[in-house]
């Protein structure tokens, strides 16, 4: 079925709209005509100045790869060194967030995300969720039925899941970040041409457009967590979408209070610049730190053999760069008024198998105690168990505080060349290759399957975990590095590799195991490297048509 908005495309004319997939039930309660006029004004407001930012990246990317690194901004000094302005900081629920649980938006884990007793949860339409037009559309069924108090769920074994909770978290979603488009939704411009929608402006328009007055009577707001941004351009584009849509839906500049994760190398060298651009609807940032790391891998990745990451296991938070990196963050965050959030531990628990959550438990308070000790405000988990394991660790730091924005950290100082200090001093191991190979594989047969977080030998993997993995071996290959044993690492090595985990896999029928090592192959032993693997992954895979 197809619907639009707007006439049909002529050479001069308004611009339009058109859903170019399946319509499943209660579709339309989403996919209004209403909704869709929305999505089309926020296109043709945006979708230039999208397209531009995504041009500057490239170029960005290019210099880096070329040998100019990243620098503080001589243009934007004067926004770093004015300690004057301050952002809008917290929304209605958002005072105290020391432990937020991170999740899809299925109607299971949406339930189980609202009974776990977090302070905030990150309702996740980015990395934790595969893009398929079913998670896509049935993910804001989810989020419009949970904050009306309507959501239940009965499993395919009877068992039926419900709200219990007496206090739930605040909500905060995640929309796809601005490089991910939405194929199923095409936008056509004023001059007769067409193209796949925004991700992002999908995702924050139909929750935003649905949900903001709802939300705001329920005592919260419309708040979002940013994904990707490279730049405080990138920040103000946000920006005037956020004022642009407090407009049209009538309500009060400020209203919506966006976090936004510094998890790419450029932006980590904007954070003033970002906080200013989003002052009027920012809440903080966030440490996202297994994008970081993907993100220094992927330009750096044809700078030579200094600047190659050795196993990913040993790419700890405690290793130079990514200290600078959240210390620099939590100083900055505090500095203007800004809540500074940790990232999420990989390890979880497994209820079966008690040794195995011992030692999550114990890796997760030594991650959570580190970051409350750091000065940040709130921390993120993947598992409901984990929670009490991080609440009693920022506690212990905050007591009866919703939050510890007084201290400064006058202590930190971090240069240029900190954030990218990334000698680490341990060896490739032929172990960290062949699980690099196997994590990334079963998690894209899983992601090709419509899952986004998936629990893989007692870790969390999403896209950006995934991402380490494929981009650590494009980079071992092409600079001719070897393991511990002196192993050359080469296409050849890795397609055995890749035969040994086909092997190694419980197969079974309908299984996506052949496309996912077809997806690893194009990503990670190309030539090229794809910026972002779910682009191609997505394009080739996911895209319905009607």
């Amino acid at each position: 079925m197809r619907m639009r908005t707007g006439p049909i495309p002529t050479h001069t004319q308004d611009p339009s709209i058109e859903v170019a997939a399946p319509l499943a039930a209660r579709y339309d309660e989403i996919l209004t005509f209403e909704a869709l006029e929305f999505l089309t004004e926020l296109h043709h407001r945006f979708g230039a100045r999208r397209h531009s930012r995504l041009a500057d990246r490239l170029r960005r990317r290019f210099e880096i790869g070329n040998g100019h690194d990243p620098q503080f901004r001589d243009d934007t000094r004067h926004i770093r060194e004015d300690a004057q302005w301050r952002v809008a900081g917290a929304g209605p629920g958002l005072e105290d967030r020391r432990v937020e649980i991170t999740g899809p938006t299925d109607p299971k884990m949406t339930i189980n995300a609202l009974n776990s007793g977090a302070k905030v949860w990150l309702a996740d339409q980015e990395d934790a969720t595969s893009p398929t037009w079913k998670n896509v559309i049935e993910g804001q069924l989810s989020l419009r039925d949970a904050i009306r108090g309507e959501l239940s769920f009965t499993s395919p074994e009877g068992k039926r899941y419900e709200v219990t909770a007496d206090e739930t978290p605040t909500i905060v979603m995640r929309p796809r970040g601005w490089h991910l488009p939405e194929q199923h939704i095409r936008f056509t411009d004023p001059t007769g041409r067409t193209m796949a929608a925004s991700g992002s402006l999908v995702d924050f328009g139909l929750y935003f457009f649905h949900n903001a007055k709802q939300l705001i009577a329920n005592g919260r707001g419309p708040y979002f967590y940013i994904a990707k941004l490279e730049s405080s351009e990138e920040a103000k584009l946000w920006d005037d979408v956020f004022t642009f849509s407090e407009e049209r839906l009538g309500l009060e500049h400020g209203t919506i209070r966006a976090t936004v994760l510094i998890e790419t190398l450029p932006a980590a060298f904007e954070m003033d610049e970002i906080l200013f651009e989003l002052r009027d609807h920012c809440a903080g940032l966030n440490a996202g730190r297994w994008d970081y790391i993907f993100s220094i891998i992927k330009n750096y990745r044809g700078r030579g053999a200094r600047f190659v990451l050795p196993d990913r296991s040993e790419v700890t938070m405690t290793v130079p760069f990514m200290r600078s990196y959240t210390e620099l963050l939590v100083q900055t965050c505090h500095k203007r008024g800004a809540f500074a959030i940790g990232g999420m531990s990989a390890f979880i628990p497994n209820r079966r198998d008690p040794e195995v959550t011992e030692r999550a438990f114990e890796k997760v308070a030594a991650d959570k105690k580190r970051e409350a000790g750091d000065g940040f405000d709130g921390t993120w988990v993947a598992h409901p168990d984990l929670i009490p394991v991080a609440r009693a660790e920022f506690d212990a730091v905050l007591g009866d505080r919703p939050n510890q924005l007084d201290r400064q950290r006058p202590d930190v100082s971090v240069a240029a060349s900190d954030l990218l200090d990334v000698h680490i001093g341990r060896p490739i191991t032929a172990a960290g290759v062949h699980a690099n190979v196997s994590v990334a594989i079963r998690y894209l047969e899983a992601w090709l399957r419509g899952l986004g977080a998936v629990a893989i030998d007692n870790l969390m993997e999403d896209a950006a975990t995934a991402e380490i993995s494929r981009s650590q071996v494009w980079q071992w290959i092409h600079q001719d590095q070897t393991t511990e044993d002196g192993t050359p690492i080469t296409r050849d090595y890795i397609e055995g590799l890749i035969r040994q985990v086909l092997g190694e896999v419980d197969r079974r029928d309908g299984d996506r195991f052949d496309d996912a090592a077809e997806i690893f192959r194009d990503v990670a032993l190309g030539q090229e490297f794809p910026a972002f693997l779910t682009l191609p992954a997505y394009s080739r895979f996911l895209a319905e048509t009607a």
